[in-house]
C-alpha cells in the first residue's frame, strides 16, 4: 500500500515481506503506544488509576536526500530499534520529511542526539513529535494512494507519481524564495554569487539563525519580482559548497517570521 517510501521495521531493521499497510494496523492494534480509548480496558499494565502512558515514541525528520530509502533511515539510526518508517509525500513527490517509531520512549531520547548529523552529504533534523501528526501523514499516504489506486483504469500501468505532480510547479510564487541544505558557515556574499545569473543583492538575503545565533541552514531571499524569483527555482538542488541546495517558493509573512525568530 505504501510503496518504497513507507515500510514497516522490526528490530533487525529489514521488511519480512508482509503487505505494509496491514502489518502497520496489527502493529496499532497489538501495541499499547498506539491504543485508543476512551476507559482504560487497553491501557498497559500500571496505566490506570491516574497514570498516563509515555510519550508517543516518534520523531520526524526533515531534510533528507531525495533518494532516501527506509534502509537509510535504518543505518542513520543504527543501534536503536525502529518499529516503523513513514517517508512522506507531497502531491506524489518525496517532500524530504520522515517520520520514525520506536520501540520506547528512551529511543526517543537517542535518536534526538543525531539531529543534524549528516546521511550521505545532507545533515538532518531530527525533533519530536505528536502521535497525531503521524497518524496525520499515515491517513495522507492512504487517500493519495487510494485515489489513484482506484480512479487509473488505464490499459498500461499509471504514471509514476513523481510525474503526476510538481508540488513546486503548481504553487504561487512571490519575490521571496527560502533556501534550505545550506552550509552552516555561509555567507550572504556566497548566496549572492549562487544566484549570480539573476538579480539578487546581499541587502535582500536573510540567513536564518537559532536564537542562540547559530545557523538553521535555512535563508530567504527576495528578488525584484515574482518573476524573476521562478525563474530563479532553476537552481534548485544545486551546489553551494559541497552541499546540495532546495529552494521553496515563499512568502514575506515567513521570511518575517524568520528574521524575528533569529532575534529573539
Amino acid at each position: 500500500m505504501y510503496g518504497p517510501r513507507g515500510a514497516m521495521l522490526g528490530s533487525g531493521g529489514v521488511s519480512d515481506g508482509y503487505e505494509v499497510g496491514s502489518k502497520r494496523q496489527r502493529m496499532m492494534e497489538s501495541n499499547p503506544y498506539f491504543a485508543v480509548s476512551s476507559g482504560t480496558g487497553n491501557l498497559p499494565y500500571g496505566y490506570a488509576g491516574g497514570f498516563q502512558p509515555p510519550p508517543f515514541p516518534v520523531v520526524r525528520l526533515r531534510g533528507l536526500p531525495f533518494n532516501c530509502t527506509d534502509i537509510d533511515i535504518l543505518k542513520f539510526f543504527a543501534g536503536l530499534t525502529i518499529v516503523d518508517v513513514l517517508l512522506v509525500n507531497k502531491s506524489g513527490r518525496f517532500s524530504g520529511e520522515a517520520f520514525v517509531v520506536f520501540a520506547g520512549a528512551m529511543q526517543v531520547e537517542f535518536a534526538l542526539q543525531r539531529d543534524r548529523q549528516n546521511m550521505g552529504r545532507r545533515y538532518v533534523e531530527v525533533f519530536r513529535c505528536k502521535k497525531q501528526d503521524y497518524y496525520n501523514a499515515v491517513a495522507a499516504e492512504i487517500n493519495y494512494e487510494g485515489i489513484y489506486d482506484n480512479d487509473y483504469h488505464g490499459s498500461s500501468p499509471p504514471p509514476s507519481r513523481s510525474k503526476r505532480f510538481s508540488d513546486k510547479d503548481q504553487m504561487e510564487y512571490t519575490e521571496i524564495l527560502k533556501m534550505r541544505g545550506l552550509p552552516f558557515q555561509v555567507t550572504k556574499s556566497q548566496i549572492v554569487e549562487f544566484f549570480k545569473d539573476f538579480n539578487l543583492i546581499e541587502d535582500r538575503v536573510h540567513i536564518a539563525c537559532r536564537p542562540d545565533g547559530k545557523a538553521t541552514g535555512e535563508a530567504y531571499v527576495e528578488f525584484v519580482s515574482a518573476e524573476e524569483a521562478k525563474r530563479a527555482m532553476s537552481k534548485d538542488k544545486m551546489t553551494i559548497g559541497s552541499r546540495y541546495v532546495e529552494l521553496f517558493p515563499s512568502t514575506p509573512d515567513e521570511a518575517r517570521r524568520a528574521e524575528s525568530r533569529s532575534r529573539q
